[in-house]
Protein backbone atom coordinates (compact mmCIF):
# COMPACT_ATOMS: atom_id res chain seq x y z
CA UNK A 1 0.00 0.00 0.00
CA UNK A 2 1.70 3.16 -1.08
CA UNK A 3 0.24 5.81 1.41
CA UNK A 4 1.30 3.21 4.14
CA UNK A 5 4.86 3.25 3.24
CA UNK A 6 4.81 7.14 2.64
CA UNK A 7 3.79 7.40 6.06
CA UNK A 8 6.44 5.27 7.57
CA UNK A 9 9.05 6.93 5.63
CA UNK A 10 7.64 10.41 6.83
CA UNK A 11 7.47 9.00 10.14
CA UNK A 12 10.82 8.15 10.45
CA UNK A 13 12.03 11.19 9.12
CA UNK A 14 10.09 13.26 11.59
CA UNK A 15 11.09 11.55 14.11
CA UNK A 16 14.60 11.44 14.13
CA UNK A 17 15.24 14.68 13.09
CA UNK A 18 12.57 15.78 16.02
CA UNK A 19 14.47 13.06 18.75
CA UNK A 20 17.74 14.87 17.40
CA UNK A 21 16.20 18.67 17.90
CA UNK A 22 15.00 17.46 21.17
CA UNK A 23 18.11 15.89 23.02
CA UNK A 24 20.84 17.75 20.81
CA UNK A 25 19.83 21.28 20.10
CA UNK A 26 22.59 22.57 21.74
CA UNK A 27 24.96 20.95 19.09
CA UNK A 28 22.28 20.92 16.03
CA UNK A 29 21.93 24.34 16.19
CA UNK A 30 25.50 26.08 16.16
CA UNK A 31 26.90 23.68 13.48
CA UNK A 32 23.72 24.89 11.20
CA UNK A 33 23.16 28.83 12.21
CA UNK A 34 26.64 30.47 12.77
CA UNK A 35 26.48 32.20 16.16
CA UNK A 36 23.77 30.70 17.17
CA UNK A 37 22.95 32.13 20.86
CA UNK A 38 23.43 29.06 23.38
CA UNK A 39 20.40 30.67 25.15
CA UNK A 40 17.97 29.92 21.75
CA UNK A 41 18.51 26.20 22.09
CA UNK A 42 14.60 25.84 23.35
CA UNK A 43 13.90 27.12 19.62
CA UNK A 44 15.21 23.90 18.32
CA UNK A 45 13.43 21.73 20.82
CA UNK A 46 10.17 23.31 20.58
CA UNK A 47 10.65 22.47 16.35
CA UNK A 48 11.71 19.16 17.21
CA UNK A 49 8.58 18.39 19.67
CA UNK A 50 6.22 19.39 17.21
CA UNK A 51 8.24 17.24 14.12
CA UNK A 52 7.33 14.65 17.27
CA UNK A 53 3.62 15.15 17.20
CA UNK A 54 3.40 14.88 13.48
CA UNK A 55 5.72 11.78 13.05
CA UNK A 56 3.49 9.93 15.30
CA UNK A 57 0.49 10.98 13.79
CA UNK A 58 2.32 9.29 10.82
CA UNK A 59 3.15 6.51 12.89
CA UNK A 60 -0.40 6.14 14.17
CA UNK A 61 -2.22 6.65 10.77
CA UNK A 62 0.42 4.20 8.77
CA UNK A 63 -2.72 1.31 8.44
CA UNK A 64 -4.99 4.72 6.74
CA UNK A 65 -5.85 5.31 3.12
CA UNK A 66 -4.69 8.99 2.49
CA UNK A 67 -5.35 11.28 -0.58
CA UNK A 68 -8.24 13.20 -1.79
CA UNK A 69 -10.76 12.81 0.61
CA UNK A 70 -9.55 9.97 2.39
CA UNK A 71 -7.09 11.14 5.42
CA UNK A 72 -7.43 15.00 4.83
CA UNK A 73 -6.21 16.23 7.79
CA UNK A 74 -3.48 13.95 8.20
CA UNK A 75 -2.46 14.95 4.30
CA UNK A 76 -3.16 18.34 5.12
CA UNK A 77 -1.15 18.43 8.37
CA UNK A 78 1.53 17.13 6.36
CA UNK A 79 1.47 19.00 3.27
CA UNK A 80 1.90 22.47 5.44
CA UNK A 81 5.03 21.02 7.75
CA UNK A 82 6.70 19.82 4.65
CA UNK A 83 5.60 23.01 2.58
CA UNK A 84 6.56 25.66 4.68
CA UNK A 85 9.61 24.00 5.62
CA UNK A 86 10.79 23.87 2.12
CA UNK A 87 10.11 27.25 1.22
CA UNK A 88 11.33 28.49 4.38
CA UNK A 89 14.97 26.71 3.46
CA UNK A 90 14.50 27.73 -0.07
CA UNK A 91 16.05 31.12 0.24
CA UNK A 92 19.14 29.73 2.12
CA UNK A 93 19.59 26.78 0.28
CA UNK A 94 19.59 28.81 -3.02
CA UNK A 95 22.38 31.27 -1.90
CA UNK A 96 24.67 28.29 -1.90
CA UNK A 97 26.54 29.25 1.55
CA UNK A 98 24.54 26.98 3.58
CA UNK A 99 25.94 23.74 5.50
CA UNK A 100 25.22 20.59 4.08
CA UNK A 101 23.12 19.41 7.02
CA UNK A 102 20.72 22.35 5.38
CA UNK A 103 20.59 20.59 2.16
CA UNK A 104 20.03 17.26 3.93
CA UNK A 105 16.74 18.61 5.72
CA UNK A 106 15.80 20.62 2.51
CA UNK A 107 15.44 17.83 -0.53
CA UNK A 108 13.45 15.21 1.89
CA UNK A 109 11.03 18.67 2.26
CA UNK A 110 10.54 18.86 -0.89
CA UNK A 111 10.21 15.36 -1.51
CA UNK A 112 7.39 15.24 0.59
CA UNK A 113 6.06 18.52 0.12
CA UNK A 114 5.28 17.25 -3.31
CA UNK A 115 4.47 13.95 -2.65
CA UNK A 116 1.42 15.22 -0.26
CA UNK A 117 0.60 17.97 -2.93
CA UNK A 118 -0.18 15.20 -4.92
CA UNK A 119 -2.11 12.90 -2.75
CA UNK A 120 -4.04 15.94 -1.39
CA UNK A 121 -5.17 16.97 -5.35
CA UNK A 122 -5.28 13.43 -7.16
CA UNK A 123 -6.32 10.94 -4.18
CA UNK A 124 -5.03 7.92 -3.47
CA UNK A 125 -3.82 5.10 -6.12
CA UNK A 126 -5.96 2.23 -7.31
CA UNK A 127 -3.78 0.06 -5.58
CA UNK A 128 -4.50 1.63 -2.19
CA UNK A 129 -8.15 1.03 -2.95
CA UNK A 130 -7.81 -3.00 -3.50
CA UNK A 131 -5.37 -3.46 -0.78
CA UNK A 132 -7.96 -1.94 1.57
CA UNK A 133 -10.50 -4.12 0.26
CA UNK A 134 -8.90 -7.02 0.17
CA UNK A 135 -8.62 -8.07 -3.22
Amino acid sequence: MISSQLSRASAVFLLVAGLALLFAADVILPQIVPGFPADGTWLGQMLGASWLAVGTLNWLSRAMLLGGIYGRPIVLANLSIYFIGAMVLLRTVATGETPTAVSFVFFPLVIFSAIYGWLLLRGPLLRDFEFNRGT
